[in-house]
Parts: structure tokens; sequence; C-alpha cells
């Protein structure tokens, strides 16, 4: 049965494709060309909040990125059974369409997490700046599959590309912003995933069209808050980085009565030894706030996807945005937190450096990347795109390839063959 809340516009691809279809639906084809792509895989090495392999029980950017797709569709699943009087069995919001965002929303963060992206953003400032959203938009348009010129990208649908749009305001828009943006050569994008359709007045400000997101797109956002509101309390709880002594301590210094409760309602799962079930089961009670709302815009002509607005109940927003209150007092900003950034920003600016002087400032001799992307930078003559590409590499790799990577560079001692493909 077919599904009318999407039609023809939004199944539209980047670039026409001869491929015939088969047993999947144009969005299930998107999902699995994540899935199955290196760039997916290289997110178990990612961090998400501690480093991957300091400890073995807590997320990484992959699991988080699973776990955020899990309640992306939940949500879907959750919204046709509410709002009966908008969706039925042939009108509703597909749930392949919602987690294959989901686990593409983090592909483009670098090594080293929310730091790695600061750093990165810092040293491509005269080259258009760096941001997660901005790369991920890259990396599924530009780079996912390339095998050459003629072959960039994973082509993915209107409706997939859109989705993952989180921010579609560009870098020249903004004054050395520090996130929210995408690449400036990233326009072409923003006129595909609208079409013919001129952007209004109202809506053309950065900071108005960064708040333009199509359905899917929001579900993916209130997907990932609840994940990692939750699951880095979690992670930070059984690392050591909270507990019932910092959480008092924190509760006397910035809560209000309502939030009072609620930390003490943490304290005492903390103490019960039951707080990973009791933070877990909040998940449902997350996905159990959404509701929706029609409004007009101008893309109701297009596509329904711009029809709706997620709406999240009241209690639920308050409890999410204190949890991560906590988690950027007690966790983001402690010492062993800051320490573990420090090093990886050296290690970064260092990289940085070394392959910005042997590739960008002039292409040298010397061999510094993979066989691949050396070829592909030296047939590169823009130098603002040769910046660019180098940035893709180290934004690409996990924290451990990034680590290595610096020691065989700039350890005299580290002098291993055996970890060079």
């Amino acid at each position: 049965m077919k599904n009318k809340f999407y039609n023809d516009f939004d199944l539209e691809r980047i670039k026409q494709s001869d491929r015939q279809s088969d047993y999947r639906s144009a969005f299930q084809i998107d999902r699995d060309r994540i899935i199955h792509s290196s760039e997916f895989r290289r997110l178990q090495g990612k961090t998400q909040v501690f480093l991957p392999g300091e400890y073995d029980f807590y997320r990484t950017r992959l699991t988080h990125s699973i776990e955020v797709a899990q309640i992306g569709r939940a949500i879907c699943s959750f919204l046709r059974s509410k709002e009966k009087n908008i969706f039925n069995d042939e009108y509703f919001i597909d749930e392949d369409l919602v987690e294959s965002i989901c686990l593409a929303h983090d592909l483009g963060h670098p090594p080293f997490g929310h730091a790695g992206e600061r750093t990165l953003n810092e040293l491509m400032k005269k080259y258009g700046g760096f941001e997660g959203n901005a790369q991920t938009l890259r990396m599924i348009t530009e780079i996912f599959y390339r095998d050459n010129d003629k072959h960039r990208g994973m082509n993915p649908t209107r409706a997939f590309l859109d989705g993952i749009l989180k921010y579609k305001a560009l870098y020249k828009q903004f004054k050395n912003p520090e996130n929210h943006f995408i690449y400036n050569e990233q326009k072409k994008y923003i006129e595909f995933v609208f079409g013919t359709n001129n952007i209004p007045r109202e809506i053309n400000s950065p900071l108005s069209i960064n708040g333009f997101r199509s359905i899917e797109c929001q579900i993916m956002d209130w997907a990932d808050d609840t994940a990692y509101a939750i699951n880095d309390l979690v992670d930070s709880i059984s690392g050591g980085f909270i507990n019932i002594v910092k959480l008092i301590n924190w509760q006397e210094k910035n809560s209000n009565e309502k939030e009072n409760q609620i930390i003490s309602e943490m304290i005492s799962w903390i103490k019960a030894g039951n707080y990973k079930k009791k933070f877990g089961a909040q998940i449902g009670e997350f996905i159990r706030s959404c509701g929706v709302e029609e409004q007009k815009t101008f893309m109701n002509g297009k596509t329904n996807r711009y029809k709706y607005k997620l709406v999240i109940e009241k209690e639920a927003l308050e409890r999410v945005n204190l949890y991560k209150k906590i988690s950027i007092d007690l966790v983001f900003r402690s010492s062993q937190l800051h320490q573990m950034e420090f090093k990886g920003n050296l290690m970064i600016q260092n990289l940085f450096a070394l392959f910005f002087d042997n590739y960008v400032h002039s292409v040298k001799e010397t061999k510094l990347l993979p066989d691949f992307n050396d070829r592909l930078i030296r047939e590169e003559k823009n130098k603002n795109l040769r910046a660019r590409m180098v940035c893709d590499n180290l934004s690409g790799a996990t924290d451990s390839y990034a680590m290595r990577m610096y020691r065989r560079l700039f350890d005299p001692e580290y002098s291993s063959l055996a970890d060079l493909v």
C-alpha cells in the first residue's frame, strides 16, 4: 500500500539513476547505503563523551546513533497511533526514512568529540570553517562511495537529504560562527531541497532558516536530545564522573525547587543501584511526550514534510534541559575531560599544520596520506578545496587512528610499520 504522505518530489534523488527498482523502498535504500558505508563503521571509534577504549560499557558515536535511530522509529510509531485524526495506514511519517536520518546524523563529527569540532573550525576559519552537521552533508553528497571524480556521494533522496539538514544557514551569513552552519559551497543542496521555491524573506535570516526543518528532521533532533541527555548521564555515573556528593553540591548551588525534586530522585536511584533502569524508562516517557500540530509554510504545496510541527510536552523539555545542564557542569567542565580534550586538540593542531604545509601551501613530494587521498589532493588545483580535503581526512579519522597517526609522525621512538595500512 502506497504511503501518500510522500510524493515524487520527496523521492527525487540529486542525480538521475539508471538503477532498476527492487524489493526496497527509496528510503530503505538510503538507510542501507548508510549502514554499509565505511564512514558509518568508523563511528565505533569516535568519542561520544569519553574516549573509546577507556572503559568497555559506555557509548561511542556508533552506539549512540543506533539508539537515536531506535528512538526515532518509536516516535514515528507513537505519533501514528496517537494522532489518528492526521495519520493512518495510507498517510504516515516513514520510519525507515527517520531511521536513516538518525543513523546518519553524527557521521560528520571528528575525533575527540565536540572539542575536536571546535578545534577544526578554528583551523579552517579562512577556508569556510568546520561544522559536524555540514560535514555530514558533505560526506553523503561528496565523499560516500567515492571511487573517482564521476562517482561522488550516495545520491540521496530529497527527503533524506533534507532530514539531515539540522542547519541551513551558510557560513558566510555569520561572522566567525562557532557552529550551526553549512559550508558556503553547499548552497546548491539547499536549492535542491527547496526545489523551485524561493525562500520567503521572513525566514531568510540565519536563525530563522536554521529553525525551518522538516518533520523528520525535528523527530531526529528530539530523538538525539533524548538519547544523549539520558545516556550521557548514565555513562557518567557508571564511569564515576557523577556521584551523589557531586549531585548534592550541584543541587545546593544551581537548582530551583522543581529541579531539586528531580535531582533528589536521581540520588535515590543511585543509592538503590537501579539508575540505569530508571533512566532507561524515561526514554519511553520522552517518546510519549510527542505530538504534532499543523502549520502553513511556503513548502506545503510541494511536500507534506513541512506541514507539521513536532510539539513536546513542557515537563519533558524541562527535564531534558536539566539533564543536559548537569552533564555540562559536572562532566564537560571537569578537569578530567578537559585534560583529554587538551591532548586531542594538540594532536589535531599538529597534524593539521603538517598536512597543511605539505598539501595546501604547496604540494610537496612527501606522501603523508594514504594513496587514494594523497592522489585526490595532488590532482586538486584549488587551494581552498585542498584545505577542505585535508580537513576531510582529519575529521574522518577515528580517535585511535588519529592518535596512531600522530605517534608515527611526531614520536621519534614510535617506529611500528604494522598499522600503516
